[in-house]
């Protein structure tokens, strides 16, 4: 497994990132057990360090406790983990009988979180990340967590110039850190790429993470253009939700919001993925597989982030990132026009 310089940060990571969302109890409260197993297959399956996204969201600060703890437990060096931190949510005592911050999503929490984006809240959130962690693992990587989410919500045009210059804000406060030298890389993340491409303006980056944008589903021109840019100016490009939150694998839910076929626009999804699972049956392809194959396709593209919540996954997600697809399924998804016959990089 090739591991990839990020930018000019002096940092090198894996083909995979190891997403830690179920650590959180995103959806489902997993045994601590499972918990750990989940971990120590992400540190025994990769020859050098393993890669791990988490965020102060992730269960109200739950996600990276539990990572903190098992990474000691396992006696894993802090040379040999690497840990991204999404910053821009603080831990705070709950208060109510479920979490305010994502009510539904996140089951069996001790504790609620708030929205921190500005200068000193995330300095605020990186003090109690660290703590959260344990004190011995620090993270190399760190973003502002969903600055799409933030600016959609602005009740007009004034309160979306305003949040954006508190995003700009929280900017300058990791730029400090990486000056300061407790971080080496700065990023951002989010779903709506147009955000990434706004924020990049503005703000020196060393990577980006693109979610549900860059997929074997949708690639829209515009995109690509702007990762060429993004791979022109060294910018490390790494590639999440690359099966729109399961769909693409036979899930239920389409972009994280549960589907069924009862609109026209639906329908086309749907028969979108029968044609697809038929052309991957036909050529013995795993889905899974042809989703991550196309998803590190564009150059500049140096990892995939991919999710699990059983430890099994663990070595099928790091399979998929291995895989070799035949040159014919390739041509057969274009001449299905599942994928633009315009696209470049296959």
């Amino acid at each position: 497994m090739e591991y990839r310089k990020l930018g000019n940060t002096g940092l090198k990571i894996p083909p995979v990132i190891f997403g830690t969302s179920a650590l959180g109890n995103l959806f489902a409260e997993l045994p601590y057990s499972t918990k750990h197993l989940i971990v120590s297959e992400c540190i025994n399956n990769l020859d050098g360090p393993a890669l791990f996204d988490s965020a102060g969201k992730y269960g109200a600060g739950l996600a990276l406790e539990v990572l903190g703890e098992n990474l000691e437990a396992l006696e894993v060096s802090p040379k040999n983990v690497i840990i991204s931190n999404k910053l821009g949510w603080f831990r705070k005592p709950l208060t109510t009988k479920e979490p305010t911050f994502e009510p539904g999503a996140w089951i069996g929490l001790k504790n609620d979180a708030e929205q921190r984006i500005s200068y000193d809240g995330i300095m605020e959130c990186w003090e109690q990340g660290n703590k959260l962690l344990g004190g011995k693992y620090q993270p190399d990587m760190v973003s502002v967590h969903d600055p799409d989410e933030f600016l959609a919500a602005a009740e007009d045009g004034v309160d979306w110039t305003q949040r954006f210059g508190q995003i700009i804000d929280a900017y300058r406060a990791l730029a400090d850190l990486k000056k300061a030298g407790k971080v080496k890389a700065i990023g951002v993340g989010a779903k709506n790429w147009k955000i990434i491409r706004a924020v990049a303006s503005e703000v020196d980056l060393d990577w980006v993470m693109f979610a549900n944008s860059m997929t074997i589903m949708k690639h829209p021109d515009k995109l690509l253009n702007f990762i060429s840019e993004l791979h022109q100016d060294n910018i490390g490009i790494i590639n999440s939700a690359v099966f729109h939150a399961g769909f693409l694998t036979g899930g239920t839910y389409f972009d994280y919001v549960a589907i069924d076929p009862d609109t026209d626009a639906n329908r086309a999804i749907f028969e979108w993925r029968k044609t697809f699972f038929a052309i991957c049956t036909k050529f013995e392809v795993l889905p899974a597989q042809a989703c991550v194959s196309f998803a590190m396709t564009p150059p500049g593209v140096i990892s995939i982030a991919l999710n699990t919540s059983d430890p099994k996954r663990v070595k099928e997600n790091i399979n998929a990132v291995m895989a070799k697809i035949p040159v014919q399924f390739w041509e057969e998804m274009v001449n299905s026009r599942l994928i633009s016959e315009n696209y470049p990089y296959l």
